[in-house]
């Protein structure tokens, strides 16, 4: 377990990211959503991440339902704001948004202080729970004067009076995450794609920033949204089709892996868990055998041959071999 800045909130150095059992693409089941999240608890995962935009607040609501089974001091429970959703009469359903659900309500951009307290009032009852351990700002890239001016200022109101543990902000980028680390008390952020195998970029400002000042960073998207899971020349790279060069740089280092009798999906986990201020890997899955995949990859053994063959191959530069 790691502590998230100076907090005291603590999360496994595995998390479950929890899109998944919102029908992300395709449907899952109430069971494969309950089986899913059962599975990680048996190998040890404390920490789970949702969101209202997951399924337009299906992936809360099952995750909750799951997880009220156990004890609430437990487990580590993460949500986010800034997608306020709002009851929609429009019917048809959410897959332009990427979820398999009927569109009963849509999402709103609300960074205000009332948008998100009311938001995260909303997530308390999909979870059906009285407070959440963390609470992220959700990709507030287009709407950074309000993030800054009104909704970061409301995440620190609230966890003084106690209805969160720790306060962040989750993107796909890292510039504006280094912002949040640098110009405000955030406990946490949450990287997705930018300190992986195949992109460092993160290396270049947030990652320092964050050992300075004692900010503990979530990496999402440690796969990249599938290559580095299972490359070939159909596979996504951060949710669209990947380009042939990085086809060929993930199945070339996918030889490496294979050389070195491991996977390509545990040299992923274990190159974005070995960076001092990571304190957890959020890893998206649909089923239980997923779960326990990813669990097992999480736990494999690394050689250091096989980081050495990366670094001297030129498939990863030299500061960033583990």
């Amino acid at each position: 377990m790691s502590t998230l800045g100076r907090s005291g909130v603590e999360v496994t150095g595995l998390g479950l990211g929890a899109a998944p059992l919102a029908n992300l693409y395709s449907e899952v089941t109430e069971e494969q959503a309950h089986a899913t999240v059962a599975a990680a608890w048996r190998r040890g995962v404390r920490y789970f991440d949702t969101a209202p935009h997951y399924g337009l607040g299906l992936s809360e609501r099952r995750l909750g339902a799951a997880l009220r089974e156990h004890p609430r001091t437990a487990y580590t429970v993460s949500t986010k704001v800034g997608r306020r959703l709002e009851p929609s009469a429009d019917g048809g359903d959410d897959l332009a948004h990427g979820f398999a659900v009927p569109a009963t309500h849509r999402r709103v951009w609300d960074f205000t202080a009332d948008g998100v307290r009311r938001t995260l009032e909303g997530c308390l009852e999909r979870l059906g729970l009285d407070r959440v351990d963390i609470v992220y700002l959700h990709d507030p890239d287009d709407h950074a004067e309000q993030a800054f001016r009104e909704g970061y200022p409301a995440l620190e109101k609230l966890r003084s009076e106690g209805m969160v543990g720790a306060i962040g902000a989750g993107m796909n980028q890292s510039a504006m995450l280094t912002r949040f680390v640098r110009d405000t008390d955030v406990d946490v952020v949450l990287c997705a794609g930018r300190y992986t195998l195949l992109d460092q970029s993160a290396r270049a400002d947030l990652l320092p920033a964050a050992e300075e000042r004692g900010v503990s960073v979530v990496i999402g998207g440690a796969f990249n949204s599938g290559l580095l899971a299972d490359p070939a020349p159909t596979a996504t790279y951060d949710y669209a089709r990947a380009p042939g060069e990085l086809v060929d740089r993930a199945l070339r280092m996918r030889a490496v892996a294979d050389r070195h009798g491991i996977t390509l999906r545990a040299a992923a986990l274990a190159f974005c868990a070995a960076h001092p201020a990571v304190a957890s890997v959020l890893v998206g899955a649909r089923s239980a055998a997923e779960a326990e995949d990813c669990a097992e990859q999480f736990a494999t053994p690394v050689p250091a041959a096989f980081w050495r063959e990366l670094r001297d191959t030129g498939l990863l530069p030299a500061r960033e071999a583990s």
